[in-house]
């Protein structure tokens, strides 16, 4: 599989980002609904955790099987993955974390979705209009796009840490770091879960906990505009 997508410029609609969906996707269903998407020309992009938590993970295959959706893989795919693979895990803090689903179905349902989620690129590109948009789920480890992209291109050495911090990171929320990535117009991001979408520098963090007590927050990529009207963004 590869670990990087380019997508080009949609002609025909929109192209929209979404936050972390967690298993609720009748709650996302209901957000489109009410956005107006259009499946026959408009496209959707998930920022990763698509499952976990809520009680419909087991949709995300149909929603990955939709010729308008994509996603990028989060670090609750990733967990799916090592579970499959034999690799060492706490399974308690995994099933707490919302994976109970998928360490109680059948083996061969586990590698259903572990082989679909390794599918799933670790970041990916949008063009835009205005210019080109990244995703990864947590946080670009480095300060320029075109690194992350030749590194996870090219699979050299340090890739191994690089998907764990474009899955896991929480260091530029924590820093309140502004210094933004290079050579992209802004980068997309979930993992952590806020009360109103925030951005840092030309980093967005759009996970505004629908999957929960909060709502999905979906991103016009062509125009960066929030369609939440009754939330504000805080950019800082």
């Amino acid at each position: 599989m590869s670990k990087f997508a380019h997508f080009s410029l949609n002609r025909h609609g929109r192209d929209f980002a979404v936050g972390d969906i967690h298993g609720h996707f009748s709650r996302l269903q209901a957000t489109l609904d009410q956005q107006g998407f259009n499946p026959a020309v408009d496209r959707l992009f998930s920022v990763g955790d698509l499952v976990d938590r809520g009680p419909q993970s087991e949709q995300c295959l149909e929603w990955l099987n939709q010729p308008w959706f994509f996603a990028v893989q989060g670090n609750h795919e990733a967990l799916a993955i090592q579970v499959v693979e034999n690799v060492p895990l706490d399974h308690g803090m995994y099933r707490a974390s919302g994976g109970g689903w998928f360490l109680d179905s059948s083996r061969e349902k586990q590698r259903l979705y572990a082989t679909c989620f390794a599918q799933l690129p670790i970041a990916l590109e949008v063009e835009t209009p205005a210019g080109l948009i990244g995703l990864v789920h947590a946080d670009c480890p480095f300060p320029s796009w075109r690194r992350l992209r030749d590194y996870l291109q090219n699979h050299l050495p340090e890739e191994r840490f690089t998907d764990e911090g474009c899955q896991w990171s929480r260091a530029r929320l924590k820093r309140n770091d502004l210094s933004g990535v290079r050579d992209v117009r802004a980068v997309i991001v979930g993992h952590t879960p806020l009360r109103r979408p925030k951005r840092l520098g030309n980093v967005w963090h759009i996970d505004t906990a629908g999957w929960s007590e909060g709502y999905f927050s979906l991103m016009e990529l062509s125009t960066l505009s929030l369609l939440n009207p009754s939330m504000a963004s805080s950019q800082t």
